[in-house]
């Protein structure tokens, strides 16, 4: 029997592919409402981690905390999974790309954020990692401009470039302000990722050295999380990145779990569908499909989750399955 680890070591064991004490387990939501304000969001962030008790806490606010700043505005509906909808588009045209400016991150709701890690880095000190959610360049740039992205990056490269330096840039200066909260790191979503939006080519011409120089700004961080979102993603184009967790909607698209271990060095993060099984299941369900992913892994590099953001209507009973099934399957 393992000697019983502490959060940090069972994930950096975990990441090194290690024996643990038992299995990481994860799940992380969004807070419409309490996200508009970093003490509410702090609040409810730690209110959740000490019901479920997961090994690491991810910071989830709306899409809109990164954007405000460039004049972008978001309002939650009631959407089930937490997500607001955009009031406005910033880029309306292709010039407007290049009109993009430098943010503080002291303000605005990049301000509130900040507040928010540091009130939870306060307060969990070294006893629970916490990494904060940020979205790639391109995936800030869908929510300034809307559905004309695609078609700007195929008529007006140099213009969507030059908007994505800018953003890259206020990434990175974000990303400094967070060091001193004490932070383990970035959950770096990656909303394009996919083959159904974008080539190879032109994730590699606009995306991947963005997302390298953003990872290369956490340098002194030890806990980076790669999210790659939607269907038919682009494992292998990130499976090399340097970060040491690589999540994605395993069970309903390409890799599996079992085949996505010998593609890449990371630890895995997923197992459980976020809809199918957290909201319409039961916890037997949940206990299954942690079952057939801790067995398809063989509980070495994996982490249990969902593929992506677990939907605020998700029962309680499924979450704590979720929490359960680590204890239950190491026994």
């Amino acid at each position: 029997m393992t000697t019983k680890m502490s959060k940090r070591e069972r994930l950096e064991a975990t990441f090194a592919g290690e024996a643990v004490d038992r299995p990481a387990v994860a799940l992380w939501r969004h807070w419409p409402g309490d996200d508009q304000r970093g003490h509410e969001l702090a609040r409810a962030v730690l209110v959740f981690q000490h019901t479920y008790d997961f090994d690491f806490i991810k910071i989830t606010p709306g899409s809109e905390y990164c954007l405000t700043g460039y004049g972008a505005k978001s309002e939650w509906r009631g959407n089930f999974e937490g997500t607001g909808e955009w009031m406005n588009r910033v880029i309306q045209s292709p010039d407007d790309w290049r009109k993009l400016k430098a943010v503080d991150p002291r303000h605005d709701l990049l301000g509130e954020v900040l507040q928010a890690n540091q009130i939870i880095g306060q307060a969990v000190k070294e006893e629970i990692p916490f990494i904060q959610t940020i979205f790639n360049p391109l995936s800030q740039a869908k929510n300034l401009a809307g559905e004309r992205l695609l078609s700007d990056i195929r008529q007006y490269p140099e213009a969507v470039k030059e908007g994505l330096a800018t953003i890259t840039a206020n990434i990175i200066r974000f990303i400094k302000a967070l060091k001193p909260t004490g932070t383990a790191g970035i959950f770096l979503a990656l909303q394009h990722a996919t083959y159904d939006l974008l080539t190879e080519a032109e994730y590699r011409e606009f995306c991947r050295p963005l997302d390298l120089q953003i990872l290369k700004a956490t340098e002194g961080m030890w806990f980076n999380l790669i999210h790659l979102h939607g269907d038919n993603v682009m494992f292998d184009l990130v499976a090399d990145y340097p970060s040491q967790v690589i999540n994605w909607h395993d069970v309903e698209t390409p890799p599996s779990l079992s085949e996505a271990l010998s593609r890449t060095n990371q630890a895995l993060c997923g197992g459980i569908r976020q809809w199918e099984t957290m909201v319409r299941g039961t916890p037997d369900m949940v206990q299954a499909e942690a079952t057939a992913a801790l067995t398809a892994t063989q509980g070495k590099r994996f982490i249990l989750g969902t593929g992506c953001v677990t939907p605020i209507i998700a029962p309680t009973s499924n979450i704590l399955a979720v929490r359960k099934a680590v204890e239950v399957t190491h026994k």
